[in-house]
C-alpha cells in the first residue's frame, strides 16, 4: 500500500539579528532543531532552508531593533511567513529572565513562534518608513536646537552678562541674534566660543526649517486628504499632523479607540488583586514620541476649542498632569473619528 504525506512539514526559524552576524535557531513541528551563526544576509538563510528543509512551510520571527525591516521584506519575498516582534512580547520563564545570550534569544523566539504565542508589530510600507526617518530627523534637530540655545545662555550666565528684558524669552529674534554677535568680552577666547556656538545655532536653525518644510510639503502632496482632516482639529498643527501620518500610518487600521490609545500609550494601567482594584496611571508601554506630541497638542486645544476648555474646567482641582492626559485621550478620540468618518472637525460641536 502506497503511503502519502497528508500534512505539510513546518519549519520555525527564530533569529537574533545583529549588525555583523545572525544567530539562527531552526525548529520543525516534530523536532527541536539546531542553532548556528551566519553572516547577516537573507540569501544565505534561503540557501540553507532550500538545502536542508525543502518543501517545508517556513515561518520566521525576529525582534524589532536597529536593523529595521529589510530582512522581513526579504523573507516575505521568499514566500515565508515573517513576523517582527516587540522584544517585550517574547515570553521568558524562570531562569531565562536572568540568562541572556544570542543563542538563548534565538531559541526563545523559535519556541514562542512554534507555540503560536507571538504577534507581530505593524510594519509600515517603504514610503511611510522613509518618511518616518525624516520626521525623526526633525525631532533630533529640535533637541540640538534646544541644547545649543541652552549652552549660549549658560555662557552668558557664567560670565555675568544679563540678557535685556525684551530678549529674555524663548523666541530668538534677529535683533537678539545681532545683540549676541555684537557682545564684547574682555578677552578674545570667550568671544570665539560664543561665535562658534552662534555658527552652530544658525546651522541647526536653518536645517530645522528646511527639514520641517520638506516634511510638510511631502505630507501635503502624498497624504493631502488625511493631512487636511487632521489640520481641521484644534491643537493639531502641521508638524503634529505630519507626526501622526509618519508614526501611526493610516489610522483606519486601528479597530477602536482602545486599540489606538493602547498603541500610543494613553490607556490607563490597572492592577487588581482580589477585591483590590487600582489604577497605575497611563501605561508604561507607549509610543513615547507621539504621546508627547499629543500631550503638547492638548494644551493648544484647551486654549482654542471651547469644548476642550469646558472639559478641562470640568476636571479642574485635580492634578494638572492627570487632567491634560484626559484631554489628550479625548483629542486622540477626535483624531480617530475624523479620519474614519472623513469629515473635517467643526469647532464648538459637542461630542
Amino acid at each position: 500500500m502506497k503511503q502519502e504525506h497528508t500534512a505539510v512539514p513546518k519549519l520555525f526559524i527564530g533569529i537574533d539579528i545583529h549588525k555583523r552576524s545572525w544567530k539562527i535557531h531552526c525548529s520543525t513541528d516534530i523536532s527541536g532543531g539546531k542553532t548556528f551563526s551566519m553572516p547577516p544576509e537573507p540569501e544565505i538563510l534561503l540557501n540553507h532552508v532550500e538545502k536542508y528543509y525543502p518543501d517545508f512551510d517556513v515561518s520566521t520571527a525576529y525582534e524589532a531593533g536597529c536593523c529595521g525591516y529589510s530582512a522581513h521584506r526579504c523573507f516575505e519575498s521568499y514566500g515565508w511567513r515573517s513576523l517582527v516582534v516587540n522584544p517585550a512580547d517574547v515570553h521568558r520563564k524562570g531562569k531565562e529572565k536572568h540568562t541572556k545570550t544570542d543563542r538563548i534569544d534565538a531559541q526563545l523566539i523559535a519556541r514562542e513562534l512554534k507555540d503560536g504565542r507571538l504577534d507581530g508589530i505593524h510594519v509600515p510600507d517603504m514610503e511611510r518608513e522613509q518618511l518616518r526617518s525624516l520626521f525623526r530627523r526633525r525631532n533630533d534637530l529640535v533637541k540640538d536646537y534646544r541644547r545649543i540655545k541652552s549652552l549660549i545662555k549658560s555662557q552668558l550666565l557664567y560670565f555675568g552678562i544679563a540678557v535685556p528684558a525684551e530678549f529674555d524669552n524663548s523666541h530668538w529674534s534677529h535683533n537678539f541674534r545681532n545683540w549676541l554677535d555684537a557682545l564684547a568680552f574682555e578677552y578674545s577666547p570667550a568671544r570665539a566660543t560664543l561665535d562658534s556656538r552662534m555658527r552652530q545655532f544658525r546651522f541647526v536653525d536653518q536645517d530645522l526649517r528646511d527639514v520641517s518644510t520638506q516634511l510638510r510639503r511631502f505630507c501635503k502632496t502624498y497624504y493631502r486628504k488625511d493631512y487636511k482632516l487632521l489640520r481641521s482639529i484644534p491643537g493639531i498643527g502641521g508638524i503634529v499632523a505630519c507626526g501622526i501620518l509618519c508614526e501611526l500610518g493610516d489610522l483606519r487600521r486601528f479597530r477602536s479607540l482602545k486599540h489606538l490609545s493602547g498603541y500610543v500609550g494613553l490607556a490607563p494601567g490597572i492592577h487588581q488583586s482580589g477585591d483590590n482594584l487600582r489604577t497605575t496611571g497611563i501605561t508604561r508601554r507607549a509610543h513615547r514620541l507621539i504621546r508627547s506630541y499629543f500631550i503638547e497638542a492638548s494644551w493648544q486645544a484647551v486654549r482654542t476649542d471651547p469644548v476642550m476648555q469646558a472639559y478641562y474646567r470640568k476636571h479642574s482641582g485635580r492634578n494638572v498632569k492627570s487632567i491634560i492626559v484626559k484631554v489628550a485621550r479625548k483629542l486622540l478620540s477626535r483624531t480617530l473619528a475624523v479620519i474614519k468618518t472623513e469629515v473635517p472637525y467643526t469647532i464648538g460641536v459637542i461630542e
